[in-house]
């Protein structure tokens, strides 16, 4: 049973108005209304697998981006942690600088170890770590390492970003470049849809 999912990512998981980027939702940018946003269509789609719809607690982390190498992981999430997910999506990347150096990149994997290490303490919920929707072979291969060294699930979403009909600007159009950059409606379901399914392949995989 999946009673309580924790998103904790970027603007494509949560952003609040903006007006001066032309961006008006509260929700997952740039999807068209909250419930075509990714965390909403997974959380959604679970509930009509499991037949009842579970709790969510969706968190904005780009200051860990931008700053992963002084973060403090344990103090500033405690609170995410204490909700006691049953699934956490872990999907970041698109707003770490580049990682120019051996230990920026050792920095980076640290602190996402970390905040899986976190997730993973009071008891061993579901962790999907995905990689960046605009692909960087650098931070993606660090994601995929940590979830592997974590033993959690791990979602390529690089062929999704690749694909220009997945980008909000293929759909309407936007004032703000960058805004236009996210994943529209297409791309919030292809999201969505690969982390449903790593999901529930994992869920019915015998233990």
């Amino acid at each position: 049973a999946i009673r309580r999912i924790l998103f904790l990512g970027n603007s494509i998981t949560l952003h609040g108005p903006k007006p001066d980027i032309g961006w008006a939702g509260n929700w997952g940018m740039a999807a068209s209304s909250e419930d075509k946003d990714y965390v909403h269509l997974v959380t959604s789609a679970l509930a009509k697998h499991t037949g009842s719809r579970p709790q969510i607690m969706v968190r904005n982390i780009a200051d860990f981006e931008r700053g992963y190498a002084t973060y403090d992981v344990e103090g500033q999430m405690k609170d995410l942690f204490a909700f006691d997910p049953d699934l956490v999506i872990l999907a970041i990347g698109e707003n770490v600088p580049a990682l120019g150096s051996e230990e920026a990149k050792a920095q980076f994997k640290a602190g996402v170890m970390k905040i899986l290490a976190c997730a993973l303490a009071k008891r061993h919920p579901l962790v999907v770590v995905r990689s960046s929707f605009w692909p960087n072979a650098t931070k993606d291969e660090l994601l995929r390492q940590a979830a592997q060294e974590a033993d959690v699930l791990f979602v390529d979403a690089g062929p999704l970003g690749r694909e220009a009909a997945n980008a909000a600007r293929s759909e309407r159009s936007f004032t703000h470049d960058g805004v236009a950059g996210h994943p529209g409606d297409r791309g919030m379901k292809a999201l969505a849809d690969a982390m449903i399914q790593a999901v529930l392949q994992r869920s019915a995989a015998p233990r």
